[in-house]
């Protein structure tokens, strides 16, 4: 008597190699970025008018950098895996370098500037996370 084994796995995770693990990086980091903006937004408004968690949103600014420049290697590493496209390398490092521009504005109580830069931070970074998601990036 013959049994025949049933996978529930898909094709496609059979075949998943290293550069499904690179964009899968590149997924996470973008994600972990865009959340770790968020709870800044959230520190910043409690900040004001009467001081909040500055100690929450500066720890926060040490995360950011941390997982910007974590997306930024998975970045390029996919960009080289797939020879292409560069420019989400290129944006996931403008906002790495972006994010030390913007915390030394926050320590330095320039919000004219802090502001409008994290909202740069931010589309820069969902950019980079809404690419990551995409068909084009599968093929």
């Amino acid at each position: 008597m013959t049994h025949s084994t049933r996978t529930t796995e898909s094709p496609d995770a059979r075949t998943a190699g290293p550069t499904d693990t690179i964009l899968r990086a590149v997924q996470v980091t973008a994600v972990l970025s865009v959340l770790n903006l968020a709870v800044q937004f959230l520190t910043a408004g409690q900040m004001f008018p009467r001081g909040g968690p500055v100690d929450v949103h500066a720890a926060g600014a040490i995360v950011l950098h941390v997982v910007t420049g974590l997306l930024t290697i998975a970045a390029v590493l996919y960009g080289r895996a797939h020879r292409g496209p560069w420019w989400p390398a290129v944006l996931a490092a403008l906002v790495f370098v972006a994010s030390f521009v913007q915390a030394w504005f926050g320590e330095h109580t320039n919000l004219a500037i802090h502001v409008p830069g994290a909202l740069v931070l931010t589309v820069g970074t969902v950019w980079v996370t809404a690419w990551s998601f995409t068909r084009a990036v599968r093929r």
